[in-house]
């Protein structure tokens, strides 16, 4: 076969500006016709294209690593012909978008459709019209150009939004490890406040630390929400706050105190809550409502108000029997620690007087957890 029967007459090839914008593009020439790829790579070198060769589908297939914009291949080749390479550079999606320009010998309806169905993006036949060459290979270059500027575009964006979201995990974690610092130093601050009224008491911090863990496993029993429950077992510590408004001598006098002593000693509960009053944080809020009403009783006997029943909020409740439990097996200035069979009976026998039963039946359910925390918190001198 001539060239005069591969490209036709009245073209003078030479080199020409790139049909593709911004840089010449490399276009990949397959076939096994030494004349057919000389004459297409001569043409497309003079469209301003740099051309690879490869002379059958094997060499096509490796030489797509080099960086190829579009693949011009003879439809004829023996062995892997035109149409089954196109499926093949097709199957990879590394190469789904590269244009695919098949030349083939006749234009038939059958072989459009095996074309189309191979994943060929348009057909040219032979002989080659430079001229058509040029317009339907610049077409393929424009679309390629156009989908590796969105690909480009894609993966900047992609990028830009990884980079804005790992920021924005950053900021999130100093945002959330600064609330976390804020919060530890409101609760270490409420802890010193508990312990400073307290201070003569040796037992202080043990005993803040013991009704909390009372009220922690009360409330889980309880089927408190896991936040509510850690609110508790924290406000439960500033129950006893306003007796830091309560003479010192009052605190630690070893026998029993006589009425008007005993009206000062319940002002505690109207102090505490005194202090811990109009707070915006919903921790301080618990800690008002269970230092005002943790002395009440079921039966409406308590103080300060004397309200009953469910009228007693419910975290008051709860602490009321943390801390008469706590009080009845430590030792306090009029008595030695009880031990823990006695205070189970002797507060047992309050079910439905001093204690709301429902949470007393909850608190004895569990003795061996509250053994446990017992034991863990408690005071030693050392």
């Amino acid at each position: 076969m001539t060239n005069r029967g591969l490209i036709r007459d009245g073209v003078q090839p030479g080199r020409s500006a790139p049909e593709a914008p911004g840089q010449a593009r490399r276009v990949l020439v397959v076939g096994d016709h030494e004349e057919i790829l000389d004459s297409l790579r001569r043409l497309l070198i003079s469209l301003g294209h740099d051309v690879e060769v490869a002379r059958d589908g094997v060499e096509a297939l490796a030489r797509l690593k080099l960086g190829i914009d579009l693949v011009v291949v003879d439809a004829a080749m023996p062995g892997m012909d035109g149409f089954e390479l196109s499926r093949r550079i097709r199957s990879d999606a590394e190469f789904q978008d590269l244009p695919l320009l098949l030349v083939t010998g006749q234009d038939s309806k059958t072989d459009r459709l095996r074309a189309v169905e191979a994943g060929v993006d348009d057909l040219i036949t032979q002989p080659v019209d430079p001229a058509e060459l040029r317009l339907r290979s610049a077409s393929l270059l424009r679309i390629k150009a156009a989908t590796d500027g969105l690909k480009r575009q894609r993966a900047e964006l992609e990028l830009t939004v990884a980079q804005r979201t790992r920021d924005l995990r950053r900021a999130l974690d100093e945002m959330v490890q600064a609330q976390r610092t804020t919060a530890a130093a409101q609760l270490d601050t409420v802890r010193r406040l508990a312990v400073a009224a307290e201070f003569k008491d040796r037992d202080a911090a043990a005993h803040i630390e013991r009704v909390g863990r009372y009220c922690e496993l009360l409330g889980r029993s309880l089927n408190l929400a896991p936040q509510a429950v850690e609110r508790l077992r924290c406000a439960s510590a500033m129950h006893d706050v306003g007796k830091i408004g309560i003479p010192g001598s009052l605190l630690v006098l070893s026998g029993k105190l006589h009425p008007g002593e005993a009206a000062v000693m319940q002002q505690h509960t109207v102090f505490g809550a005194y202090l811990l009053h109009g707070s915006p944080s919903e921790l301080l809020q618990m800690g008002e409502t269970i230092a005002i009403s943790h002395h009440e009783r079921w039966d409406g006997a308590g103080y300060p108000e004397g309200i009953a029943g469910d009228a007693i909020p419910l975290a008051g409740r709860i602490c009321a029997v943390a801390d008469v439990f706590d009080a009845l097996t430590s030792d306090r200035p009029y008595r030695p620690a009880l031990p823990n069979h006695t205070a189970y009976d002797m507060m047992a026998a309050e079910r439905g007087r001093h204690f709301d039963p429902a949470v007393l039946d909850a608190f004895l359910a569990q003795r061996a957890a509250l053994e446990a925390v017992q034991q863990r918190h408690r005071y030693s001198a050392v």
